[in-house]
């Protein structure tokens, strides 16, 4: 039945993939042997197979390390060999902290215990079908990766979601969090951004919960009858301070092989940069209720009220403060934090054209989860695998591709990008001219197509997804376009991963975000200049990182029929088959040229706003010249030479060429000029970050030096580009 049910969807796809091609795609002098084997491997991903993927690898909770998380990587690699792609299974020995005890007690002014936790994360079985997984001995305590051990007490401050403008406004208000225990909510910034900020000003401990507000019972019907957190689920995740650098925390830019000496290790005592000294504890809304209850003080601005049903005060300090309404919160932490092997899984198509075999297209996802980890990552994994299915069918039938194709399953990306980071650093000699990096993570969380990319591959990726039918009808690029503009009318518009700071809107298309950080993509484009996207099918998704990211809840709420899944396993292979079959590289220099100039633009009113006296002539000469050449250089694509490898090599160039080997200021691993992750943001990407920190650091020296740098770099790039365009 299945094999009948496949090859009637042969025809369709071909007739879509025949119709829907324009007389030209960009890359490609003619796309007509390109066209056929698109429609011949978009009718090999299966969704009952990605679905079968997804319960295996979620059947048992697979925390990195963890003999569970062994098992997955065996799978994968099993699956790549079974394709017929090169495999190898690759250790990395890292810095990983596993509970051993996690107590959470708290205590109003007389002493009486209002809450002891964490709770364990459950539904009642009784009700709405329940879950079948929450009660699996094997599922660790709920913890922050990278947290140490620690025994605190202290009176507890609230500081709404711990971003910087939050822990202003407290000192504004005369509060101070010195030697408290701060508690937070998670959204709006990285959790390990606003520990770094709480230990900044002076906190002891912080506890980080998940409000209601954000992905509970205010947003809709909770699990397991609906699809948003309830109130014992417990967002887990790292407090990395992942903005300074990822990946093993002792070996920032050098890979963790297993053999590396420890000589060339940061000693763990070492680590203040890139690891909390403070102890850290995520914490459901159900324990976080009594505390925030209680809470005296003064009344929080009223944009700090979450949705518990009760006034939130700001606790401890505050000028209202009496002696009997402090909350005392007792943590006690103990962490086996130990060197700790994990497994990437790599598969590899050589290619096939001697001038471009080398040029790497590397395509990932990454395997670890905090438990079952069904939405993150797995969704991602088994739309990889049904991709991988498909690229090992055309390998039957004797398509060989010109570029060399990797396919990464990473592990430990959960913990710091951990996976992904080392091999990147071990491989960076390669990944010089690598042509792109391809990542998904949350790859299916309901129906919503999304993507985020450099500027240069925004239109890349608009272009393979007109290519793929939607299991609503039409093409994904349809969907994609109709969701968002439905999103844009309703004040909705969706941002995971966190919304890009200044994004330029220069464009009247479908929204492409930019790449800002918290999934793998990050030590390819923002360490090494590999050009880069990330997919994904969202929805309403409230059980991220807890015990109930399951294979029942993604049945139930996310992909029930995995019809996304194999929508998902089609745009990701067309964007692996088109890069590594292009006759000329598809990067849009234009676009990339005219984002850059909108940035600077926007940075020279912001400055000027802030009252700082900041030359941006050369700056904006250069993004300029940088602009010109991207449209001089666009004409010259579309009617490439017969042997395009020298132009190829020209325009890859162009991107490796925006780093800035000395990297950003206080943290140097960055080293792209346009894109990385704010330090105080950590999701969401900053432009021009350099300059944009200085600004907002009202630090004109800083501010003047990086856009010299910004400056060197575009005039870098398009002398590259000028000189191909000749």
């Amino acid at each position: 039945m299945n094999r009948l049910r496949t090859f009637s969807c042969l025809l369709p796809l071909a007739a879509i993939a025949a119709s829907a091609q324009p007389p030209q795609v960009f890359g490609y002098r003619d796309f007509t042997q390109q066209a056929k084997w698109d429609s011949v491997f978009m009718a090999v991903p299966d969704a009952k197979l990605a679905g079968q993927h997804l319960k295996t690898l979620t059947s048992a909770p697979h925390w990195a390390s963890s003999p569970e998380d062994y098992a997955t990587a065996v799978y994968v690699a099993d699956k790549f060999k079974a394709a017929g792609l090169q495999t190898e299974i690759v250790p990395y020995k890292v810095l990983l902290n596993k509970p051993v005890s996690i107590l959470i007690e708290a205590f109003d002014a007389n002493g009486k215990q209002l809450m002891s936790g964490p709770t364990p994360e459950h539904v009642d079985p009784k009700k709405h079908g329940g879950d079948p997984f929450q009660d699996d001995p094997r599922i660790l305590p709920a913890f922050n990766g990278s947290s140490p051990s620690g025994d605190v007490t202290g009176e507890v401050v609230y500081a709404n979601y711990g971003e910087l403008a939050d822990f202003k406004k407290l000192a504004e208000m005369g509060i101070s969090v010195k030697d408290k225990i701060v508690l937070v909510r998670y959204g709006a910034n990285f959790r390990g951004v606003k520990v770094y900020i709480a230990q900044q000003y002076g906190a002891k401990g912080v506890l980080i919960y998940s409000d209601p507000a954000d992905d509970g019972y205010f947003r809709g019907d909770t699990y397991p009858k609906g699809p948003f957190r309830p109130d014992s689920a417990v967002q887990r995740g790292s407090v990395q301070f992942l903005p300074i650098y990822p990946g093993d925390p002792e070996t920032p830019g050098i890979a963790s092989t297993p053999d590396l000496p420890d000589s060339q290790r940061i000693p763990a005592d070492k680590l203040q940069n890139n690891q909390p000294s403070i102890p850290v504890n995520p914490l459901s809304y159900k324990d976080a209720a009594p505390i925030l209850k209680c809470l005296g003080g003064a009344e929080s601005p009223r944009n700090w009220q979450g949705a518990l049903p009760f006034t939130y005060h700001l606790g401890a300090g505050g000028p209202a403060n009496a002696s009997t309404s402090k909350v005392t919160v007792h943590m006690h932490l103990e962490q086996d934090t130990a060197l700790r092997t994990i497994w990437d899984v790599i598969g590899k198509i050589p290619g096939t054209d001697p001038a471009q075999k080398d040029d790497w297209i590397v395509a990932g996802n990454h395997r670890d989860a905090w438990v079952y980890g069904a939405v993150d990552p797995n969704s991602g994994t088994a739309a990889m695998l049904e991709t991988v299915h498909g690229l090992g069918d055309l390998l039957k039938q004797g398509w060989k591709p010109k570029r060399t194709i990797v396919i990464g399953s990473w592990d430990a990306e959960e913990e710091g990008l951990m996976g992904s980071t080392e091999w990147a650093e071990q491989h960076a000699k390669e990944l010089n001219h690598a042509v792109a990096y391809f990542n998904t993570d949350v790859g299916v969380a309901g129906p919503d197509f999304g993507a985020a990319a450099v500027p240069s591959l925004k239109q890349f990726v608009r272009e393979v997804t007109k290519e793929v039918p939607s299991p609503k009808g039409g093409t994904v690029y349809e969907q994609w376009k109709k969701t968002q503009e439905a999103n844009e009318r309703t004040g909705d518009a969706s941002t995971r991963g966190g919304p890009s700071r200044f994004n330029a809107q220069v464009e009247n298309d479908v929204r492409v975000r930019d790449l800002g950080s918290g999934s793998d993509y990050t030590p390819f484009i923002q360490h090494l200049g590999v050009p880069s996207t990330d997919i994904g099918s969202e929805g309403p998704y409230g059980v991220y990182h807890s015990v109930f990211d399951n294979y029942n809840w993604f049945t139930k709420f996310a992909d029930p029929t995995f019809v996304y899944e194999q929508q998902q396993a089609r745009v990701f292979g067309l964007e692996v088959l088109h890069m590594a079959d292009a006759d000329v590289l598809p990067y849009d220099y234009q676009l990339y040229g005219k984002e850059i100039v909108n940035y600077l633009e926007t940075a020279q009113k912001r400055a000027a706003t802030a009252k700082l006296t900041l030359d941006f002539t050369a700056a904006l000469a250069a993004a300029n010249r940088f602009a010109a050449a991207g449209t001089a250089i666009r004409t010259r694509q579309t009617a490439p030479p017969t042997h395009a490898a020298a132009l190829n090599q020209s325009l890859r160039g162009a991107e490796t060429a925006l780093l800035n080997p000395e990297g950003l200021p206080k943290r140097p691993w960055y080293k792209h000029t346009i894109y990385a992750p704010g330090e105080f943001t950590g999701y969401a990407a900053v432009v021009i970050p350099g300059v944009t920190e200085g600004i907002e650091a009202a630090d004109a020296s800083r501010a003047q030096t990086q856009l010299t740098s910004l400056a060197d770099a575009l005039n870098r790039s398009a002398a590259i580009l000028e000189s191909a365009a000749k």
